[in-house]
């Protein structure tokens, strides 16, 4: 069974409902009462088991969308596989069945002395801990041509990692692109969201163009690294699917048993990754010729442009005092709580959590955990030692071509590190194991949505 059959069978995705705007009440309850500013994955998958865990507890997410677009997966919307519908999901679950308060607003003030949130539509909640799940914000201040996210998008440069009208800006830009035509895809620095995401992006939009009928289109990733997460099978994928040959500097990723197995193509590749150690890194973007210049590398004409800039944590972290000069928030690895203000805690994207990535599992991962070191921190019990994990699939371009990374964590000498384990598919993998990857891809983005916000 392929990945699309296996689709029809599975059934339709999580329908998007409606959810009305919250009010503010007055929090001055005998309950304790947990805000939550944010409501991604993690602040969503907090206050859900945090209503599970501890009935008692009320919980109020602060968030200004009154509907969720979920960032993983919406690469396919790019490419036409999936659609803004299929990637939006209701709140209503959260509140109906779980008892989750809604508050649709912007946090714009913490009072961290006075335990109060001050709100852009004038609103006070009063809170015993807060959680802050921002997600991320943009840095363009590291790239000529770009002043700002909104001068960016005014240009036409989008980069669609925040799920949005983005993405319907970029599936029009590919579709606009004439007949054997040049991609450019521009990965952030580390860290960042989704650290496999900007190289499957790149390789859906190498198999659209494939599928188009462009046998001449290539797609360019211009990268400031030398690696990234799943490089190994993603590489081999793209020797494999788009003639991409293996750079000499991306040779050490390989034994000389496995570089034996990649093919050399003649010609122009499908796909091209230019390295950091290659001049990779994007210094200037011309937006109104389509021109990207790199450190080493060269200049490159192109018709499309997908330039994801540097991250930082989500803005109410930054303009509250939850950031160090990294850009994003130090914590406890246990508890989750700021190291900076009492009684505030930053999960998700947002925060510094040792070795685990930037992604929706890990979220998911650390909402959970909190939601169990709340129960006692408010309602009295032990400190439990947490374990964590991280799951991410990608896809290599081809939708029947797939792989993952899954990880378990430990808090050792106070940071969280990675279990010495196997990471991804074994290199020598047999075809179906790769299609089955792509399989589970899809399964596994209907479960973890329903255990988010089902």
């Amino acid at each position: 069974m392929n990945r699309r059959t296996f689709l029809k069978a599975l059934g339709a995705t999580v329908a998007a409902g409606s959810t009305a705007a919250g009010s503010a009440p007055l929090f001055a309850q005998k309950n304790p009462h947990v805000a939550v500013v944010g409501g991604g994955v993690g602040g969503a998958t907090l206050a859900k088991y945090l209503k599970i865990y501890a009935p008692s507890i009320d919980v109020t997410i602060i968030e200004p969308k009154t509907k969720y677009q979920r960032p993983y997966g919406s690469s396919e919307v790019i490419t036409g596989h999936e659609t803004m519908d299929d990637i939006t999901i209701s709140y209503d679950n959260l509140r109906d069945r779980y008892g989750v308060k809604f508050i649709h607003d912007t946090v714009t003030v913490i009072d961290h002395a006075g335990h109060k949130l001050h709100t852009a539509g004038g609103r006070t909640v009063s809170y015993d801990r807060v959680v802050v799940a921002p997600g991320i914000s943009f840095d363009y201040s590291q790239i000529e041509g770009l002043d700002s996210e909104a001068d960016a998008r005014a240009k036409g440069i989008v980069h669609g990692w925040d799920a949005g009208e983005d993405l319907l800006t970029l599936k029009a830009q590919l579709e606009a692109m004439p007949k054997n035509g040049t991609a450019i895809v521009v990965p952030p620095p580390n860290p960042y969201r989704c650290p496999p995401g900007p190289y499957e992006r790149a390789g859906l939009l190498a198999q659209w163009l494939e599928e188009r009928g462009d046998d001449a289109a290539k797609v360019i990733v211009l990268d400031s690294k030398n690696g990234f997460t799943t490089d190994v099978t993603m590489l081999q994928a793209w020797n494999r699917l788009y003639k991409f040959n293996l750079p000499e500097q991306a040779k050490g990723l390989y034994t000389e048993e496995q570089l034996a197995t990649f093919k050399h193509h003649e010609g122009e590749p499908k796909v091209d990754w230019i390295m950091g150690v290659m001049g990779g890194k994007v210094t200037r973007i011309d937006a109104e010729n389509m021109i990207v210049e790199t450190e080493g590398a060269g200049t490159f004409k192109a018709d499309m442009i997908n330039y994801i800039p540097p991250l930082k944590a989500g803005r109410v972290a930054l303009e509250n005092d939850l950031a160090d000069e990294t850009g994003w928030c130090p914590v406890d690895p246990i508890t989750f709580e700021s190291t900076r203000h009492a009684d505030v805690h930053v999960i998700g994207d947002a925060c510094i959590a040792g070795a685990m990535p930037k992604s929706g599992y890990a979220a998911n991962s650390q909402g959970k955990v909190l939601a169990v070191q709340l129960k006692a921190l408010l309602l009295g019990g032990e400190i439990q030692t947490p374990v964590y994990q991280n799951t991410c699939y990608a896809l290599a371009g081809n939708t029947d071509y797939g792989m993952f990374v899954a990880d378990v964590f430990r808090v050792k000498d106070g940071k969280i590190v990675r279990v010495d384990a196997q990471r991804y598919l074994p290199f020598d993998a047999e075809p179906h194991m790769f299609s089955m990857a792509a399989t589970y891809q899809q399964a596994w983005m209907k479960a973890f949505t329903k255990d988010v916000f089902g």
